[in-house]
């Protein structure tokens, strides 16, 4: 098995695509890539496996997937779009343990006042979901994977932002749900085999990178390569790809990266 392998689950944006009530050529399109749900990956390594989010779709992900483990899960922050599919799950809960639940201190609060039924249960009910939360201040491991918290401006609120390294090697930076990047930030991921970032659509948006924006952190960072996520309707795949050097691309539901 390679040092880590991530599925993109969702690579859309929170309404998904297709839209609910949306005609749009992206919405209507036969090309798989163009069906984007809610954002989240799941990565595998030899000794445990773990999920970034748990959207709204995270059920019909995992099925989609064939998901049969999560050992641990991290949040990016409190948004619904990232957070609904949270008592999904449920399956990967074994009896008389708790499944730990990652994220910063505003994250967890605000998980535990959505989710008081399992956070702050009045009885603990066996079999039940039972989240386990770790507050993220600073850097920690799970197994020999290396996480490293990375904190990106996201409209109001701050969303956590990853790094993940296997024996000091800088493997894949996961940067969903920014507006920018810090310098820090570019520095702590410099040279990064693989960078996930935020690339809502052509036009400006308020709290989210434009595809012009995602362009010059990619160039500040220069990674071996980069992908393009939480896509909204605007444009297809096949189009934004189209304009795109070789070292960076879309990122679709489904895609596996294996990286050794």
């Amino acid at each position: 098995m390679p040092k880590l392998r991530v599925t993109f689950l969702g690579t859309g944006t929170s309404q998904g695509v297709p839209r609910i009530g949306c005609d749009c050529d992206v919405c209507a399109s036969t090309d798989p890539r163009d069906t984007r749900t809610r954002c989240s990956i799941y990565l595998e390594t030899p000794e445990l496996s773990l999920v970034v989010d748990t959207g709204a779709d995270f059920r019909a992900q995992c099925l989609r997937e064939k998901i049969r483990r999560v050992d641990a899960v991290l949040y990016t922050h409190a948004h619904t779009d990232h957070i609904m599919g949270l008592d999904d799950l449920r399956p990967f809960c074994r009896p008389g343990e708790t499944i730990p639940v990652y994220g910063s201190e505003a994250t967890l609060t605000q998980l535990a006042d959505v989710f008081a039924f399992a956070f702050r249960p009045p009885v603990r009910v066996p079999g039940y979901l039972h989240p386990e939360p770790k507050t993220v201040t600073g850097a920690f491991a799970l197994g020999e994977v290396e996480i490293i918290p990375l904190p990106l401006p996201h409209g109001r609120t701050i969303s956590t932002g990853y790094l993940f390294c296997v024996r000091g090697e800088r493997l894949l930076a996961y940067l969903t749900d920014c507006k920018t990047v810090p310098a820090e930030v570019e520095q702590a991921v410099r040279g990064v085999r693989h960078m996930v970032i935020d690339a809502l659509r052509e036009r400006p948006h308020p709290t989210h990178l434009s595809f012009s924006e995602a362009a010059e952190v990619i160039e500040r960072v220069q990674p071996q390569q980069a992908w393009l996520t939480h896509l909204c309707h605007d444009h297809s795949h096949a189009a934004i790809e189209e304009g795109l050097p070789s070292k960076v691309r879309v990122a679709f539901d489904g895609l596996v990266l294996e990286i050794d």
